[in-house]
């Protein structure tokens, strides 16, 4: 994700944003930065959806 996404997520994170919120955020900011590539790539993908998570974990 890019750093306007992290910054996204983790404000929501402070403002005490719930699971679905957040699992939300993360999952626009894959969509627009991994499967489009900015614009470049996957142009018809409307959603990308996380279910089931149990653990989740980036590095920066």
């Amino acid at each position: 994700m890019g750093p306007q996404h992290a910054a996204r997520l983790f404000d929501a994170q402070q403002a005490g944003a719930g699971d679905a919120q957040l699992q939300q955020i993360v999952a626009e900011g894959l969509k627009e930065v991994y499967f489009q590539d900015g614009g470049r790539r996957a142009g018809q993908l409307e959603e990308v959806r996380f279910t089931d998570i149990e653990h989740l974990e980036f590095d920066l």
